[in-house]
């Protein structure tokens, strides 16, 4: 969110984890965000959580298991620390390339707060052996249940048995690799600080919450197109049938792998990528995404890098597609493609072969909340 929005949602609310996330918020807006008096206000909003008890110390190292509730839509996780080293080793597996200033950001915020509040997401593949256990866990009450302000639900247990932390120690022993599905400048900042640090107190660990990846919800990253490059609607569509055939029927949303939905001139088109063009045995250049980008958006609206192109935004799946229908319709956009959300799967066999994914390719929700957990560097 834009600092103007924290500003909104923090008003009047003290309490609001805002206020360590977002310090710009407590300064004049004239402030860079990125000067040290933010980070400096950040770590004193922090630290005067921690005096008034608003947030507790646990006495002994302890894991949490975290669910999170969206509509119909259920995960599962443990809270924990992950290795730096794991990270460098690549024990931890990467899909995205990190923005240095996003980055550095990052180190910036977790070394004013000796720190880290925001943890990273992590997956695994299911271990029915864990699914057993947490499931046992999570069928007591929640130490912490509530319901924040956009519906979703938020419970966690405290697990503090030597016995039980064992056993999930044991357990997690034995999975190599993880994946970060989200926070990719999170952990670099962390590894990063490590690095600055030594390994002094406990900056080899990062904060993370671990999913397992039949749990995971990822939404579609959908395209929004400024103008048709000098093209009419009607020359668009006819050059879209080299690309694509058309369905018979369309939906705002679609249903499988290679299936894409286009909105223009207030009416919606299905569409599938001709078979010839996703037979590429690299997994990167199967992704819709990628398919779109290379028979589409490159050769016919010259996006090269769609990093940095004015022609194109992104409109994250949890903004429906009215929203790109409402972008359409008003004139600011010309069409819009609604994409069928890239599959887990697709993710860890990119990750796996070291691959990069394709910029805005993935949309995971629910979101991880900033301040229910947080990890402390100055511990031994």
């Amino acid at each position: 969110m834009s600092s103007d929005e924290a500003r909104v949602m923090a008003a009047g609310n003290p309490l609001s984890f805002l206020h360590v996330s977002k310090p710009e918020i407590d300064l004049p807006a004239t402030v860079d965000v990125h000067a040290p008096l933010v980070y400096s206000k950040g770590r004193e909003n922090f630290k005067k959580l921690i005096v008034t008890g608003a947030l507790r110390r646990e006495e002994k190292p302890c894991f949490y298991l975290y669910r999170q509730v969206m509509g119909a839509h259920s995960q599962l996780g443990l809270v924990a620390v992950a290795s730096c080293e794991d990270y460098g080793a690549n024990v931890i597996k990467k899909h995205e390339l990190t923005r240095p200033d996003k980055e550095q950001d990052r180190v910036n915020h977790i070394d004013a707060l000796d720190a880290q509040t925001g943890p990273v997401f992590l997956t695994y593949r299911a271990r029915p052996a864990l699914d057993a256990l947490f499931a046992k866990i999570s069928s007591d009450k929640a130490d912490i249940d509530l319901v924040a302000p956009d519906g979703v639900r938020h419970q966690a247990w405290v697990i503090k048995e030597p016995a039980v932390i064992e056993h999930i120690e044991a357990e997690f022993a034995g999975i190599n690799p993880l994946y970060i599905a989200d926070g990719h400048h999170r952990s670099a900042a962390a590894w990063r600080i490590w690095q600055a640090r030594h390994g002094a107190g406990s900056s080899g660990w990062f904060l993370s919450v671990i999913f397992p990846h039949n749990q995971m919800q990822i939404l579609p990253y959908n395209r929004v197109l400024k103008d048709l490059n000098g093209r009419t609607p009607e020359a668009f569509l006819k050059e879209l049938g080299t690309v694509f055939e058309f369905q018979k029927t369309a939906a705002p949303s679609p249903v499988g792998t290679h299936q894409v939905a286009l909105f223009i001139q207030k009416k919606w088109h299905g569409l599938v990528f001709r078979e010839v063009l996703t037979k590429d045995p690299d997994p990167i250049d199967r992704l819709d995404v990628s398919l779109l980008q290379r028979h589409v958006l490159a050769p016919m609206f010259g996006i090269d890098d769609p990093r940095t192109s004015q022609r194109i935004q992104f409109v994250g799946g949890i903004r429906g597609t009215a929203e790109l229908e409402k972008l359409v319709n008003s004139g600011a956009c010309a069409c819009a493609f609604s994409m069928f959300p890239t599959g887990i799967e697709e993710l860890m066999a990119i990750a796996d072969g070291g691959g990069i994914m394709p910029p805005k390719s993935t949309w995971f929700e629910p979101k991880l909340r900033d301040g229910m957990f947080s990890h402390l560097l100055d511990e031994a």
